[in-house]
């Protein structure tokens, strides 16, 4: 269940950085509300995702989702560089991210 509440957590913080790039610098209300209520969400799912994983392994799992999340929105829906060596960076995120949750518990 941990691990559900982890992927959670950060599909929130997706939608959080999403959020924060429509509210264009805090100018606009609703999408600066939305960015701020997504952000202390995610971090409230982390803080019960890390109550049955370690600190460790949580923190980067749920920053890598973020952060692969994040930059395959923006090369999907924002037309982002999709440059190879990019999509192999975050290949790579993603192979550490299974990698941690392989190990988890034997290291």
């Amino acid at each position: 269940m941990a691990w559900l509440i982890l992927i959670a957590a950060g599909a929130v913080e997706i939608a959080m950085a999403i959020s924060l790039k429509h509210a264009a610098g805090w100018t606009r209300l609703w999408p600066s509300v939305l960015g701020l209520t997504a952000a202390l969400a995610s971090v409230i799912l982390l803080t019960f995702a890390v109550k049955n994983l370690p600190v460790t392994t949580a923190y980067a799992v749920w920053t890598g989702i973020g952060a692969v999340g994040v930059s395959l929105v923006g090369m999907l829906v924002f037309g982002e560089s999709m440059h190879p060596l990019r999509v192999l960076c975050l290949v790579l995120i993603f192979g550490g991210m299974i990698a941690l949750h392989l190990l988890e518990g034997r290291v």
